[in-house]
């Protein structure tokens, strides 16, 4: 039996037609074998706390063989066999690196926090991409950082405390309600929502495709689609706000998007993510014999490689206020 159809024996079958249906026939076997080769560690360095040049000098005076990511200076990554050494490092226990992989640092890196904004990450748990902002951000400016689970918030809390995160201020809120305190306040908005967790499945792992199926999609449509709408209404005109999520499923990314534009009409507008990356591709113009009518051109699907997981990401422009919209 090849590794391709031992890996579709494990996955859930419908789950494995679905993503015939949203891949490039040609992308397919790479994709697949995604879920079930080794994968490589990746982190940044925490600049709250410690300068790239000395991280990397310690990390490579420990036999560490790190690998430049031209895409983010202060990101690298390390070969599945090293993840063991590089945790065990002196620059890891010191909190001057930060384990994250590739893909959830896209985001952050879109959304281009600078020092001194209002910045929201609105569903901020555990707390890498509210870390990655604070560094954007210098530790200077306002960063906010809401999540609803207690349990979750907790551990976003902790995260940044022992992270050296400062300017973070957290809230143990309902991410869909913030809107009603901070109308139209923020500079930014990151809304990295809640999600089936498609990108992050594992072929010898069932407990994380466990809870997968498609009512559990249905149900995610829905509370991404009220976190979006929030996170519009919390961003000021000028603003830019970044949606993603680790689903491949267009119900949870083209369809979300399709109908926020439709509400908030010539508002808001999707602009080109400023990243060119082989992975990235277009988004689907429809799904299952329903189009999406208006222009969302600019978004993409990021496909999972060995260093990266899937993902899927938009950069929306807010040109005008939209109260009672």
């Amino acid at each position: 039996m090849t590794d391709a159809r031992h890996t579709e024996t494990q996955l859930p079958a419908e789950f494995l037609e679905r993503l015939r249906a949203i891949v490039p026939s040609e992308r397919y076997d790479d994709v697949l074998a995604t879920f079930a080769a080794p994968q490589a560690t990746s982190f940044r360095v925490n600049t709250l706390r410690a300068e790239r040049a000395a991280v990397v000098q310690a990390l490579e005076a420990e036999g560490l063989h790190l690998h430049v990511v031209d895409w983010k200076e202060d990101a690298f990554w390390v070969a599945p066999e090293e993840r063991a050494a590089l945790l065990a490092s002196a620059a890891f226990k010191q909190q001057h690196i930060y384990v994250q992989n590739l893909s959830s640092m896209i985001p952050p890196l879109v959304l281009d926090a600078q020092p001194g904004e209002r910045v929201l990450d609105l569903a901020a748990a555990p707390g890498s991409k509210t870390l990655q902002l604070a560094c954007a951000m210098h530790d200077e400016g306002e960063l906010a950082a809401v999540e609803v689970v207690k349990g979750r918030f907790f551990k976003l809390r902790n995260n940044l405390a022992a992270q050296g995160a400062d300017n973070v201020r957290t809230f143990l809120q309902d991410g869909t309600r913030v809107w009603r305190y901070r109308p139209e306040y923020f500079d930014r908005v990151l809304l990295d929502a809640p999600c089936s967790t498609e990108g992050r499945f594992r072929a010898d792992e069932p407990e994380t495709f466990a809870y997968w199926s498609p009512r559990k999609i249905k149900e995610m449509a829905r509370k991404q689609r009220r976190l979006l709408y929030s996170a519009v209404q919390c961003l000021r005109p000028g603003g830019v706000l970044v949606y993603s999520t680790c689903s491949f499923a267009p119900e949870e990314n083209e369809a979300i998007l399709n109908k926020t534009l439709r509400k908030f009409g010539d508002a808001i507008h999707l602009e080109p993510l400023g990243l060119d990356l082989d992975n990235l591709l277009p988004p689907l113009g429809e799904w299952k014999g329903k189009r999406f009518k208006l222009d969302l051109s600019h978004a993409r699907r990021l496909l999972p490689t060995p260093t990266m997981e899937g993902f899927f990401i938009a950069k929306i422009r807010k040109e005008e206020g939209t109260a009672g919209k």
